[in-house]
């Protein structure tokens, strides 16, 4: 990759915009990276909580709630790079729980209204978010099956914590006992199929998720810092996490740091949005994409497969039903937004890339030569995105 710079002048209006949410009060802190080729430029601002405490640095731990699914999506992808699993197989030979599904009549039906799944789940259908099951983005009591979701714990206690307190096993028994919502490679739904998908590596790669994870791509990258958890000797680096009242922006408390629901291995370390990361280290993730799957010239996953990942997997009905997540423009390949076929490669922030809802976002234009992420600790209240994602990539996209 080539390595060229920014304009200077744009870099301090861009650090103006981010300043300018902190000194407003919006956020405590933040870390903003925005690199061409393999030259980062990082800018810490603020504080790691509301009153004060450690200064924001590069080495901050955030939760970077879905920005977990990209790495877990090359987890699996390496899984079939090693030929252990293929896109087209049914799940049912390491997720049996799965194994001749029932689907619900329609969305609104009762729980024992419904009809044979059509076919088997797949790798493919888990890893595109088309098994038929997932958030239908609308209350959480709408449903039947949004209720009985609810009574199993399967998606955490509170929005967003505290986590499922099941283990692997038992939250894929308990999900077991519910219908699908559509049927298998039907539509596009956010969310649970990485909760799944990371059952399915962990049993897959015969050991826990996270000792895949560390083995196969947190080591290779020097990803030290990324886990399911905090350490006691590093808890003095992670940051307060806070929710805005949607109406007057206040922050509410959602984690903090002694305790928090960190300090200790989760029960259920989950595939959709469980980890904690530093700036640089996603920024290792980042780069061996960018590389297509080589890091300091050493492969980690196929060429083929990010050429998978960051391409377009849906129909063009199912990028309707994703429209709220991934814009006008975007569409999904495994794990993350990608551009649209057909859509303007110059949209902002285009590329690929996702959102996490504890306030993260990433982004890689390749055809810009381009790649932002920013590490916040305010909440999103919608899969819109929120002011400050909308500033900074406006400001990343005039920098070029």
């Amino acid at each position: 990759m080539r390595s060229t710079g920014f304009d200077n002048d744009e870099l301090r209006r861009l650090h103006d915009a981010m300043a300018g949410h902190v000194e407003r009060g919006a956020l405590p802190g933040l870390i903003a990276l925005v690199a061409r080729g393999t030259d980062p430029h990082v800018d810490a601002i603020g504080t790691g909580a509301l009153d004060g405490g450690r200064p924001m640095s590069r080495d901050s731990i955030f939760r970077i709630a879905s920005l977990t699914k990209p790495i877990a999506v090359v987890a699996a992808m390496m899984l079939v790079d090693d030929g252990v699993l293929r896109l087209d197989d049914a799940i049912d030979t390491f997720v049996p729980e799965l194994a001749n599904r029932k689907v619900l009549r329609s969305l609104d039906a009762e729980l024992d209204d419904t009809v044979p799944a059509r076919r088997a789940i797949t790798v493919d259908d888990v890893l595109t978010f088309r098994f038929g099951f997932g958030n239908p983005m609308v209350a959480p009591d709408t449903y039947p099956i949004q209720r009985a979701e609810a009574a199993l714990e399967l998606r955490g206690l509170g929005p967003p914590w505290p986590p499922t307190p099941h283990t692997p096993d038992a939250w894929i028994e308990r999900f077991a006992s519910l219908p699908l919502m559509y049927q298998p490679g039907e539509r596009w739904l956010y969310d649970t199929a990485a909760s799944v998908l990371g059952v399915l590596i962990a049993r897959c790669a015969g050991r826990p998720l996270e000792a895949f994870l560390r083995e196969r791509i947190f080591g290779p990258l020097g990803m030290d810092d990324t886990a399911f958890s905090v350490p006691a000797n590093k808890l003095e680096r992670l940051t307060t996490a806070y929710m805005p009242n949607p109406e007057s922006g206040t922050l509410t408390m959602l984690d903090g740091v002694e305790p928090s629901w960190w300090s200790a291995p989760p029960a259920f370390p989950s595939a959709a949005g469980g980890l904690v990361s530093t700036i640089d280290d996603y920024w290792a993730f980042v780069q061996m994409l960018l590389n297509r799957g080589v890091h300091e010239g050493k492969r980690l996953v196929s060429e083929a497969s990010v050429a998978r990942m960051t391409s377009d997997q849906l129909t063009r009905e199912q990028r309707e039903s994703a429209r709220l997540f991934v814009g006008e423009n975007g569409s999904w390949g495994l794990g993350f937004s990608v551009p649209a076929a057909g859509s303007d490669p110059h949209a902002v922030p285009g590329g690929f890339g996702w959102d996490g809802g504890t306030g993260t976002t990433w982004r890689s234009n390749i055809d810009r030569d381009l790649t932002g992420i920013l590490f916040t600790q305010r909440a999103m209240t919608s899969p819109e995105p929120p002011q400050i994602f909308t500033d900074f990539w406006n400001h990343a996209s005039r920098a070029v």
